[in-house]
């Protein structure tokens, strides 16, 4: 065979290598997330459950409603 075919597939080799590391990298902080929010929901809504959202507003602004008053 010929070498440029060897040089082909070892830079195939190497930018192979490199996209599945970072994609092995970011599967847990990115996709898994958002394939399973209910697990982070259900921590987020046990860390916020006793705070009042009116007490931690800033400078005393009302909390954001819906300015077209859509039913959810």
């Amino acid at each position: 065979m010929d070498r440029s075919y060897f040089k082909k597939l070892s830079r195939f080799a190497i930018y192979g290598t490199f996209i599945g590391l970072i994609s092995v990298t970011l599967y847990p902080i990115v996709i898994y997330p958002m394939l399973n929010p209910d697990y982070y929901k259900k921590i987020q809504a046990e860390n916020r459950k006793n705070i009042k959202q009116e007490d931690i507003q800033p400078g005393n602004m009302k909390i954001w409603s819906d300015p077209f008053d859509r039913k959810k």
